[in-house]
This record gives structure tokens, sequence and C-alpha cells, in this order.
């Protein structure tokens, strides 16, 4: 049975905000005009990202009998809101822990670890395809144009999650996956890591005008 206990409820949403406003401080330039404009979007595109990864994480660990809960890593959170001001995001203000006795297999914690990254992954591509089928009419409806927006973010963040995560060092999920089965780590990082290259370089916007030759 699914669980959330209120102490990890709390941490989710300190989490979702910290996270949130530190990608918010990124794209806003740290102008606060842009700041307060862009906030809400970043909380629906990216938070959304955020809380699915980690329930990803704790649907999948229960699904093998373990207790999972979610707890918050304060130093994270100063890390995530301190490297925004340098142009990147430390995303990880604290984890899923699975609570599996004293042992926990390679294969087992590798397919937990991924479970959160293929999260952002196919979230990712949720948005990009909802941003293609609104595209055309964010030129002339004010709605479409805001949903085309939190889109194209969300596409862009969720990829980012995914490759960040995916990274195989210290603790993150990327050195599970990696430990369990090389193959999969670089099949999925590997397309983290071309969606997030491709928005950073080319650009949501023109990603979608070349899948629907606009």
């Amino acid at each position: 049975m699914f669980k959330v206990t209120t102490s990890e409820i709390r941490d989710l949403i300190i989490a979702f905000i910290f996270i949130s406003l530190s990608f918010s401080i990124l794209y806003s330039g740290r102008n606060i005009a842009a700041l307060q404009q862009i906030f809400p979007i970043v909380m629906i595109g990216l938070g959304l990202g955020f809380i699915l990864h980690e329930l990803g994480h704790k649907f999948t660990s229960m699904h093998y009998g373990y207790w999972a809960e979610f707890k918050l890593w304060p130093a994270g959170l100063i890390f995530a809101l301190v490297s925004s001001f340098f142009g990147f995001v430390f995303a990880a203000p604290g984890a899923v822990y699975t609570y599996a006795g004293n042992y926990l297999d390679d294969k087992t914690n590798g397919i937990i670890s991924l479970a959160g990254p293929v999260v952002n992954i196919v979230l990712a591509l949720i948005f990009l395809f909802i941003a293609a089928a609104v595209y055309p009419l964010a030129f002339y409806d004010a709605t479409m144009q805001f949903v085309f927006i939190v889109c194209s973010l969300g596409f862009s963040t969720n990829s980012y999650l995914a490759v960040f995560n995916l990274i195989p060092v210290w603790n993150l999920d990327g050195s599970k996956v990696l430990r369990w089965n090389i193959g999969i780590w670089l099949v999925t990082i590997a397309i983290a890591g071309i969606m997030t290259f491709m928005s950073m370089t080319i650009g949501v916007e023109n990603i979608i005008r070349i899948l629907i030759g606009f």
C-alpha cells in the first residue's frame, strides 16, 4: 500500500520550493521582475518533474516490498540556491531512502535508482509533444502561448534533471545504475544527454519547428 508520512510531505514541499526557486534564479538572470514571472512557470514544468522523480523511486522501492521515504538534505538546498548564481543548479535537495535491512542487491538498487531519471525522460518527451501540438496556436492565443512556455521549460528542465541524476558520482542515481548494468546506464544517460544538449544549443522552439516542419 502506498503511504506518505507527514514529515515526507513537508520535506517534499520544502525541496519543491527550493529547487523551483533555484531554477527560477538561473533562468531569470537574477532579475527580480523576471524571477517573479518565471517562478510559477518553473513550479509547473520543473516542480512536477521533481515530485514525480522522487515518487518514481518511492513507488519502485515499495513495488519490491521495501519501505521508502523522501528526506531533505539541508546542505543540498543551500548548494542548489548557491549554484544557481553560477550558471547551473546542483539539483539534489534530498533523496528517497529505501529501507531494505542489511542487503539490497545491485540489480534491485539499480532499477530503483533508474526509475527517477526515466520518469524525467518520459515527462520531458510528453512536455515536448504537448509543446509541439500547441505551437501553431501559440502565435494567436495567450493561453496556448503560456502552455507552450511551460512545456518548453518542462522539456529542458526534466532533461537536465535526468542527465544530472545519471552522473555516476557520489550517491547520485547514475552510480547505482552503472554498478548494476553499464549498458542500460549508457543508453539512458545518452538519451538524457542528447535531449539536454539539444535544448541548450538548438533550443526547444527550433526542435519543435524541425519536428513539425513549421
